[in-house]
């Protein structure tokens, strides 16, 4: 990555505020999924064991530009002590009097801030509330890859305001995306799944600039057999993309690989009869609800003879058991496949820590939305403020 690195900066007896990705599920008071607080350990423990004092800041939910205390960072500071294996200074604010004066001093020991969104200036990157976050720290480290793609004050209003840098976690993701969008080892299969074309066709013209072949799965396929004139019955359809679909396809070619059988059913539900038929022959008052056996088996052979595999999106209604197959076969496949894998964020990482196959791909990002973005092109607020290294 050419942007400036933590280990660019010199960090000893410094302040350093510390943008992390704790937006993780909470559930009585308890955090049941910690995985975003242990990808941001190694740059808490780095610029501790520099001699750093890191004051983490994170948004967590969607509160509403107040305090909510459904949303306070309390369980994730409880989570962080345990896997630190140190005391955690919660704060009970993000910003304010109170907080300056109990950060005037370097000190020693992590201090996790309170909910960033517990303010209104937090989405509106407000430049007041930016300067609140400056004048608590020296330094500024962006570690939240997964909030990347938002210009928030303290994704971007702060990154202005202080010397700031990339941490570990947010180089990690840019190097492998990187990889896959400029130097792929071949052949390299790209797999998209989820619910709508219209959120994707700008991924799907990146990804068919450097893929060997793109398979597609997900509600997202049904647009384009309603491009090649197939009755999908009550299948979600974007109807005015058919026609962006259709030119898809013929530019791809063979690299466009759809499915080529579909679970459907009558209704969404876990109880509901289901039945496996060819895409051309969906009946009339059922929806697909998950790829099929046949191409979950014709996907795994393109998956099998990669060396590079990038995959977004489920290929199916994967939170039901019985429309979760599909996801599921995908997500073995990627994991025996030995190719360098990258999963893209989102109900695919859901899905691969439901299989417990985490260890087995070579990347998870923890930015689905973000990691989409930039594999489409887009420019990440959050990446672009950063000084590059030349410049630093």
């Amino acid at each position: 990555m050419n942007k400036r690195s933590v280990r660019d900066l010199d960090v000893s007896g410094k302040r350093v505020l510390v943008r992390v990705d704790f937006n993780v599920p909470v559930k009585n008071g308890e955090v049941t999924d910690d995985t975003r607080i242990r990808r941001a350990l190694p740059t808490i423990r780095y610029l501790l064991e520099k001699g750093a004092r890191p004051i983490l800041i994170s948004h967590l939910g969607r509160p509403k530009g107040e305090p909510d205390p459904r949303y306070t960072m309390g369980p994730v500071a409880k989570r962080l002590e345990e896997l630190l294996g140190a005391p955690v200074l919660k704060l009970d604010a993000a910003v304010g009097p109170e907080v300056e004066k109990a950060l005037k001093n370097p000190g020693e020991g992590v201090a996790l801030l309170e909910n960033s969104r517990f303010y209104p200036g937090e989405t509106k990157n407000d430049p007041a509330f930016a300067e609140q976050f400056a004048t608590l720290a020296d330094l500024y480290v962006d570690d939240a890859f997964g909030a990347a793609h938002r210009a928030h004050a303290t994704t971007v209003g702060v990154a202005e305001r202080l010397p700031a840098a990339a941490g570990l976690l947010v180089e990690d993701e840019i190097d492998y995306l990187d990889k896959v969008l400029s130097e792929p080892e071949r052949p390299f299969v790209a797999i998209l799944g989820g619910a709508k074309v219209s959120d994707k066709v700008g991924v799907i013209e990146s990804l068919l600039r450097v893929a060997d072949t793109l398979l597609i799965g997900g509600a997202m396929c049904f647009t384009f057999f309603m491009a090649q004139g197939f009755e999908v019955g009550k299948s979600l359809v974007e109807d005015e993309y058919t026609e962006e679909a259709g030119r898809l396809m013929n530019e791809a070619g063979e690299r466009l690989v759809l499915p080529v059988d579909i679970v459907v059913a009558e209704r969404m539900e876990e109880d509901a009869t289901s039945q496996i038929v060819r895409v051309d022959e969906i009946p009339e008052g059922t929806m697909g609800l998950d790829v099929g056996p046949e191409t979950v088996e014709r996907f795994g052979e393109h998956i099998a003879g990669a060396k590079t595999v990038f995959w977004n999106g489920p290929m199916g209604v994967f939170e039901m058991d019985a429309f979760a197959k599909g996801t599921e076969g995908v997500a073995r496949a990627v994991a025996e496949s030995g190719a360098t894998s990258i999963v893209g964020g989102g109900d695919s990482v859901a899905a691969v820590t439901k299989l417990g196959l985490e260890d087995e791909m070579s990347h998870i990002s923890t930015g689905g939305g973000a990691s989409l973005e930039y594999i489409e092109g887009k420019e990440l607020p959050g990446i672009a403020v950063l000084p590059n290294k030349e410049d630093a």
